[in-house]
């Protein structure tokens, strides 16, 4: 598996798997108003990460570079659980030149499980349309 920038050609891939994530995973948001576009805005002036193994796309990150924060870390339902996460995860966190930062909403808890498996902590909560989240920081080491 690798991890590179993204290119134009993977929009079609991106959009896709960010919808049916979304659905699949919050199932306790009404998701009828989401649509394909919603990547685009979701990852605006952000620095994108795909993980590709043998030509097929298996995730993506995006990241607020300046801010060193971690907006969206996303993986086909079928590579889950593969280490493709991880590998995203990883990937990002080296990039990070201070505390690295992201929000989790307190309802995804496999995705909190995870970044606190990995070594995030939660700094904060906070209240958002999507529901509470927590706001979580790791230390770059």
């Amino acid at each position: 598996m690798k991890i590179r920038p993204w290119q134009e050609s993977d929009r079609p891939f991106l959009r896709t798997l960010y919808l049916s994530a979304r659905k699949q995973n919050w199932t306790w948001l009404d998701g009828e108003a989401w649509r394909l576009e919603d990547f685009d805005a979701a990852t605006l002036d952000e620095v994108i990460w795909i993980a590709e193994d043998e030509g097929h796309r298996l995730g993506f990150a995006s990241v607020y570079v300046n801010d060193n924060f971690l907006h969206n870390l996303f993986v086909s339902p079928d590579f889950q659980g593969r280490g493709v996460g991880s590998a995203l995860l990883k990937h990002v966190q080296s990039r990070f030149t201070s505390t690295g930062a992201l929000k989790c909403l307190l309802r995804n808890s496999a995705a909190l499980a995870f970044y606190q498996h990995h070594g995030w902590y939660i700094e904060a909560k906070g209240e958002a349309p999507d529901g509470e989240y927590v706001l979580m920081h790791y230390r770059v080491r």
